[in-house]
């Protein structure tokens, strides 16, 4: 079975047709537990979001601030293991069919081994991967495994990264480029900064080859007033801590956590159609 690219390129362009950005959610699988994250997921996705990415928890995420990483934790605990995040996304998508991401460091990914990953995530309809910590010109053998099983390779851009190295990245990359919208971790703050529009800029100046890869920013947005602000200049908006903090919040009340993702993502959803 291949995997699901073609319809998170279907979903971002008609994102595009509509004049708005995309909105993306993130939790971690396993979180508060795997069925419960799965039932969050579909929450979220029929709240208002397009596409969700499902976090494989890490013991030492070097991108996650500290709301993300407390959700690992209790992943971990709870014993999640990769086949369990390959069933999230394969349920997940099942019950939305929206296209769903996993994103995850390189090392679970090599030591599951790279063919057999990709084969599963197509298998369970999963749409690519989301690759933070693998550097480009280490990429080939993921790449030629995602392209053969249909899969989009999701790169992570910095406001650090040179021109050059942006346009490496964009040539390589598939699906999207996940502008990380701010140096730093993971985590809700009270503005994205301009940072994030000149990094936009300056990616998106690399895609035109590319017939516009879309850019979609994370890192930072939490509410509506920013996912309308980042939706100004992005083709996407991703959000993840913030729901994570709403199942946190809700202190294994399982019940109030799902209404307050499905919550929020309404709301996001709201502002992300503000430039519509």
């Amino acid at each position: 079975m291949a995997g699901n690219i073609e319809l998170l390129n279907s979903v971002l362009a008609q994102a595009r047709t509509e004049n708005r950005a995309a909105l993306v959610g993130y939790l971690p699988a396993g979180f508060p537990t795997v069925d419960g994250g799965v039932r969050a997921m579909t929450e979220m996705l029929d709240g208002g979001c397009d596409i969700v990415e499902v976090g494989l928890p890490h013991s030492d995420p070097v991108l996650d601030g500290p709301v993300i990483q407390t959700a690992d934790d209790i992943a971990l605990r709870g014993g999640i293991k990769i086949v369990d995040v390959i069933r999230t996304v394969g349920e997940v998508h099942a019950a939305t069919g929206a296209p769903v991401l996993c994103m995850t460091y390189w090392n679970p990914v090599d030591a599951y081994g790279v063919e057999r990953f990709a084969a599963d995530l197509a298998e369970a309809g999963g749409a690519g991967c989301i690759l933070p910590d693998l550097p480009v010109e280490e990429s080939e053998v993921w790449r030629k495994a995602a392209e053969q099983h249909g899969l989009a390779t999701v790169f992570v851009v910095a406001p650090s990264s040179r021109d050059e190295r942006l346009a490496k990245i964009t040539a390589a990359g598939s699906g999207f480029v996940y502008a990380a919208s701010l140096m730093g971790v993971t985590g809700t703050r009270a503005s994205v900064g301009r940072e994030a529009q000149d990094l936009v800029d300056r990616t998106r100046a690399t895609t035109a080859a590319r017939r516009g890869l879309p850019v979609c920013v994370g890192l930072g947005v939490s509410n509506a007033e920013q996912a309308a602000e980042v939706a100004q200049f992005a083709d996407g908006v991703i959000v993840g801590s913030a729901f994570v903090k709403r199942l946190l919040d809700a202190d294994g009340d399982l019940d109030a956590g799902l209404t307050g993702v499905r919550a929020l993502a309404g709301e996001l959803a709201e502002g992300v159609r503000k430039r519509a």
